[in-house]
């Protein structure tokens, strides 16, 4: 009779655990009908760094249901493990569909062909929290300077989105400018992005004032790849008189020079769901308080 060491019963005790905890979660990915609106906490960056849990209160009470974490380190978010932030969102009324964790290039193990433990974790955190889709929102560099290197780091794109997959999730990439500026091939590397990730596996996350400093322009990139972006970064851009900064930076939806309301309305139609609000600079006002406006805004849209 073979003998069953404590560390390795422990172990596959707390894996039966957890591998519980996921089925119980995950079915909230298709719990979602219709189109949703909700906040990328990147928003309120210097509120959650301050105080967290009086920013998510104030979201809550502000009438915000959703929300997308950018802050998941050690296994945690914002300082809390998974079931302990989840806990915190259901008492407040909050769900949060998505959220952003940089895939890296050493979340792969060439040699084995399989993710790392840091990897498996993001995902498995992810459906304890309910989430929806899981975003890198960016590619290393050294993933950019060549074609080929490029093509072998969206095949584990791929292989994310099935990880994510049997939780019940989607893996997704959320585009900034560089991915309109820098080509491969004679190919931009957004287009290359699109060719090369397989839509059943890996959501495209468009955020449609990022790209403005890459030069592109969200209608026409709606209009050229339709249905592609299930989820999408609502923002409006207004250009900058500071040096050090890019030629534009956020601002309240609807004073700037995106066509925001135009850009979402396209989408919806083309069967986009989630809609994240993000402003990252705030010409002198509260982050919260811009925060507040922009949902007004939205709801003022039907959104």
């Amino acid at each position: 009779m073979m003998k069953t060491s404590r560390r390795d019963f422990l172990k596959t005790s707390s894996l039966t655990i957890i591998g519980s905890a996921v089925l119980k979660y995950k079915v909230f990915s298709s719990s979602i009908k219709g189109a949703l609106t909700g906040i990328q906490l990147y928003s309120v960056r210097d509120k959650m760094k301050i105080n967290p849990l009086d920013t998510l209160k104030e979201l809550s009470r502000m009438g915000y249901k959703y929300v997308e974490h950018a802050n998941y380190a050690d296994r945690k978010f914002y300082g809390w493990n998974a079931m302990e932030f989840k806990k915190i969102l259901d008492d407040l009324g909050l769900k949060m569909p998505s959220g952003h964790t940089v895939m890296r290039y050493d979340h792969w193990d060439a040699t084995k062909k399989d993710f790392t433990d840091a990897w498996k974790y993001t995902v498995e955190d992810a459906a304890l929290c309910g989430q929806e889709f899981v975003i890198s929102p960016s590619i290393e560099d050294k993933s950019r300077k060549n074609y080929d290197e490029l093509l072998s780091f969206l095949n584990i794109f791929n292989k994310s989105g099935e990880l994510c997959k049997a939780s019940g999730m989607k893996f997704g990439y959320h585009n900034h400018q560089f991915e309109f500026k820098e080509s491969l091939n004679g190919k931009i590397l957004f287009d290359i992005i699109l060719s090369e990730t397989d839509p059943n596996l890996v959501i495209q996350q468009l955020d449609i004032g990022n790209m403005l400093n890459g030069g592109a322009h969200a209608s026409d990139i709606l209009k050229k790849n339709p249905g592609r972006f299930l989820s999408m970064h609502v923002k409006d851009e207004i250009k900058s008189n500071d040096p050090r900064e890019e030629e534009y930076i956020s601002t309240i939806l609807g004073v700037g020079v995106v066509p925001v309301k135009q850009i979402i309305d396209l989408a919806k139609q083309q069967g986009t769901k989630h809609f994240i609000i993000e402003q990252e600079s705030y010409q002198g006002k509260s982050s919260l308080d811009c925060a507040r406006e922009d949902l007004t805004i939205m709801k003022k849209w039907g959104y």
